[in-house]
């Protein structure tokens, strides 16, 4: 089995240090790349979980209307704060919701979740739901959403408190999540309810405010609305300040935050593929430099940008960190394949030595499993959300996203220096440096490949190049049919025809003389009789 990766030579892809980008042709347009923009008051970027689920549980303990919680899967059982002794109880999902809405005659929480997590998880879920809804007399509200096309999967991960503060990101409020950026080997924390341990885990969310929150609660309750439950008003808006939970800091004030969606063409609903039209518009406008977190590399949209970035003489660096390799057999044979098609395509194109591929370990050597979903441009452009680097995210399962554009933010510069700040923080962490030292050595290189080149270690916590396979013609032809990574409804259904009408084209001779040796042999057995 032939592996390739990268291995630079010192002091590859050095270019001119950073600096602002002058104001171009926006990259957020309400109706094209993203649904709306609304402004924040304050906003929040989380790294791992460990953070969200504190952040979360203070955010819903203000909750006095409406909690909403719309997620590819939730986990009752799971604990928020498993690393603090003293954490306000209860700590367990389930029973903290419930303890929420019992204490507060005026609470309602409303939650949905994707049906398909249910058939897996009903077992230990269902029964614990249906029990808070009677203890409560029903103030706790759960749906199981079911509009998608069949093989699609509702994947948005959003919490809406009282249409004031509004989460948005990567993260489940599941199993199997719960992580420190320090993602140490044997965390006694990082294990599942049944006290199972799970490898480090990374991922990535934002919390925010204003009008930004109210816009995202108007999301939330159109899908609820979709889901088949009932039209839901807005809350009415709090007499003064909402506060923020303690705890959390903010990032960035008084900002403009987009919101991008995705959405399958299903039920007489059309296709919505604002988070595919933002990618590519995002990807197009880069100068300097990309840097991308997911869980997978395997759109063909973003492989096809990312081509022609690369093969520009004065392009971008792109730096793309993911997971060693996806969760489970069926990702593995799908996904992982599809990688390698989209990271051989890529290598070919960098003729100039500006792409690195990476994936995270921690100081054991083990792999870090990479669920953020995370684009920065240059020190323009933040997108975090739901959505991965595959062909589904951009028109087949349901997605939400969050973007910040600092050109002509009210105090754009500071907007600009918070959004590298975050990119070097998430670098720093996978490196297993001080953001400080990363920062010095781009400003003393000028580019930020030279920096993680310089950087990075081949032992301990860091980053390991990315190692692909060469596929067999076989392996090559079953992912070019992307039945397990389709783009949209109506693409899936192409490909199924095209795989229907190939295998009976290849296949036909077999079957046509099959059927005609069953004929004969029918005939000779009517004329034994």
């Amino acid at each position: 089995m032939a592996v390739h990766h990268t291995a630079p030579p010192a002091g590859a892809g050095l270019r001119t240090p950073e600096a602002p980008i002058p104001p171009e042709t926006p990259i957020l347009v309400p109706g094209k790349t993203c649904w709306r923009i609304a402004r924040a008051d304050r906003l929040a970027l989380i790294v791992d979980a460990a953070a969200y689920f504190a952040a979360a549980k203070a955010a819903m303990g203000l909750a006095r209307h409406r909690l909403m919680m719309v997620g590819w899967d939730f986990d009752l059982r799971i604990r928020l704060e498993p690393d603090r002794e003293d954490a306000r109880q209860p700590d367990m999902l389930g029973r903290f919701v419930q303890h929420l809405v019992q204490s507060r005659p005026g609470l309602q929480a409303f939650i949905l979740k994707w049906d398909m997590a249910m058939v897996k998880t009903i077992a230990r879920e269902i029964v614990p739901l249906l029990v808070m809804q009677w203890l409560t007399m029903r103030r706790i509200h759960f749906r199981l959403d079911s509009e998608h096309p069949l093989d699609a999967c509702h994947h948005q991960k959003l919490m809406v408190i009282d249409d004031a503060l509004a989460f948005c990101g990567g993260i489940d409020m599941t199993r199997d999540r719960w992580d420190t950026p320090e993602h140490r080997e044997n965390d006694p924390c990082r294990v599942e309810p049944d006290g199972t341990p799970y490898e480090p885990f990374h991922d990535v969310a934002a919390l925010f405010d204003g009008d930004a929150a109210v816009a995202m609660g108007d999301l939330a309750r159109r899908r609820w609305r979709r889901a088949g439950g009932r039209r839901l008003p807005p809350v009415p808006p709090p007499s003064g300040p909402f506060p923020w939970p303690d705890g959390v800091a903010v990032a960035m004030r008084n900002v403009d935050v987009a919101i991008a969606r995705t959405e399958p063409d299903y039920d007489g609903h059309p296709l919505i593929d604002e988070i595919k039209e933002l990618y590519v518009a995002a990807l197009s406008a880069a100068r300097r430099t990309i840097y991308l977190e997911s869980q997978y590399l395997s759109s063909r949209a973003i492989r096809e940008v990312l081509v022609r970035r690369l093969e520009e003489p004065g392009g971008p660096e792109v730096v793309v960190v993911n997971p060693q390799h996806a969760e489970g057999w069926l990702e593995r044979w799908s996904m992982d394949a599809a990688r390698s098609q989209v990271v051989g395509r890529l290598r070919r194109a960098d003729r100039h030595d500006r792409l690195r591929l990476f994936y995270p370990v921690n100081a054991a050597g083990t792999p870090i499993y990479v669920h953020a979903k995370v684009m920065v441009i240059d020190d323009r452009l933040l997108r975090l959300g739901s959505s991965n680097l595959n062909n589904r995210s951009m028109g087949f399962d349901t997605e939400c996203d969050v973007a910040v554009d600092a050109a002509g933010q009210p105090d754009e510069p500071a907007v600009r220096r918070a959004i590298i700040a975050f990119r070097n923080r998430l670098l720093a962490e996978h490196l297993g440096v001080p953001p400080e030292d990363l920062a010095a050595a781009i400003d003393a290189r000028g580019s930020l490949v030279a920096a993680i080149d310089a950087l990075r270690r081949d032992e301990g916590r860091s980053l390991r190049p990315l190692e692909v396979r060469d596929l067999g013609e076989t392996e090559a032809s079953l992912v070019d049919l992307q039945l397990f990574n389709p783009e949209s409804r109506t693409h899936r259904e192409r490909r199924l025809v095209h795989a229907m009408k190939k295998t009976v084209t290849r296949y036909y001779p077999l079957v046509a003389g099959l059927a005609a040796g069953v004929a004969v042999g029918l005939a000779l057995r009517r004329r034994r009789r």
